[in-house]
């Protein structure tokens, strides 16, 4: 048996994993003609200059912010946990016209700011934009695309000890404060989501070292998994759940690796989480004779994450997560159970 909750909304986002980096921006205004980007009532301006160590060195934000263009994939919800929206959002997946889920939509207000295609780079284009701030901790930028950008307006990308797309999001949380001059507000914001993430772990003590695997449909013949390391995992992590050490060991120190149809037996454990982002992916997935001759399949220790949820692990911010802990966790312990 293969249990799901379906919300039916978004589409979906299984190339995020491999896109090409891509630099996207746009621009626009609040209705009030206040900048998009700029913090309200905010006392931050006392905060800086900040400096920021990250993987390719340091950035200095000389003021306070006031047009923040989001570069990582789905970077804007830690910018808008800040009551500051964006100028530009960079398209990952979803309503074309909608880069703000149901999470952010409180922070995000009537704001609309510019889309652009997820896997082109125009600096010229975000040049244009006349950016003061460019948050990329999750855009797994190059370093010669930090240095172009870096050249436009200050930009900030991973610390050093994370891989790309490997940033817990307590630190993309506490980053983003540090770079929009709210810190203490970022403390307030990871400690009041790990207060939630304690409450669920203790409601389901039977996820407690359980093993999990993430996964999703094949590639050209490989199926994926995501290690430790990646943002998505952390979520189960979080709730005690653990990672087959031979599976990170696979995917040399990346965020994610594939295996064969001969080795997709790798990919058991207590409990299989299939990313789903459209009713294709699910229905490729479940005739996949590999995959549901899987042991953890048959024995109905399988379940797909669809929908919001499947957005909401996604994004893995301090706005999607308390949102996937009242939906998702409960379910994932019915399969334990």
């Amino acid at each position: 048996m293969v249990f799901s909750r379906s919300l039916a909304r978004r589409t979906s986002l299984s190339s995020l994993p491999v896109l090409a980096v891509a630099v996207l921006a746009g621009c626009s205004s609040e209705p009030d003609g206040q900048p998009a980007g700029a913090a309200t009532g905010s006392t931050a301006g006392s905060a800086f200059p900040v400096t920021i160590e990250h993987a390719y060195g340091t950035t200095t934000i000389p003021e306070e912010p006031e047009r923040v263009v989001s570069l990582g994939y789905t970077k804007q919800d830690a910018i808008l946990a800040f009551d500051v929206v964006p100028v530009a959002v960079r398209y990952a997946f979803g309503p074309e016209d909608d880069v703000f889920f149901p999470w952010a939509d409180e922070a995000a207000g009537d704001a609309d700011p510019e889309i652009l295609p997820r896997a082109e780079v125009d600096p010229e284009q975000i040049a244009a934009l006349d950016p003061d701030l460019i948050m990329a901790v999750t855009a797994g930028l190059t370093e010669d695309e930090y240095q172009t950008l870096s050249a436009i307006a200050p930009t900030v990308v991973q610390p050093e000890e994370h891989i790309a797309f490997g940033t817990p999001w307590q630190e993309q949380t506490r980053i983003t404060g540090e770079a929009l001059g709210q810190p203490d507000r970022a403390d307030e914001l990871v400690a009041d989501v790990e207060e939630q993430i304690a409450a669920a772990r203790a409601e389901h003590p039977e996820l407690e070292g359980k093993t999990v695997t993430l996964s999703g449909p094949a590639y050209d013949g490989e199926y994926p998994f995501h290690t430790s390391d990646d943002t998505r995992t952390r979520f189960f992590l979080d709730l005690g759940m653990v990672v087959d050490p031979a599976l990170d060991a696979a995917a040399q120190s990346e965020f994610y690796g594939t295996v064969s149809r001969e080795e997709a037996r790798m990919l058991d454990a207590d409990v299989l989480v299939f990313q789903s982002g459209s009713a294709a992916e699910r229905a490729g997935i479940e005739a996949d004779p590999v995959l549901s001759g899987l042991p953890t399949v048959t024995e109905g220790r399988s379940v797909f994450i669809e929908d919001e949820d499947y957005a909401a692990l996604q994004f893995a911010s301090a706005l999607s997560l308390p949102y996937l802990l009242d939906g998702f966790a409960p379910e994932l312990a019915a399969v334990v159970d």
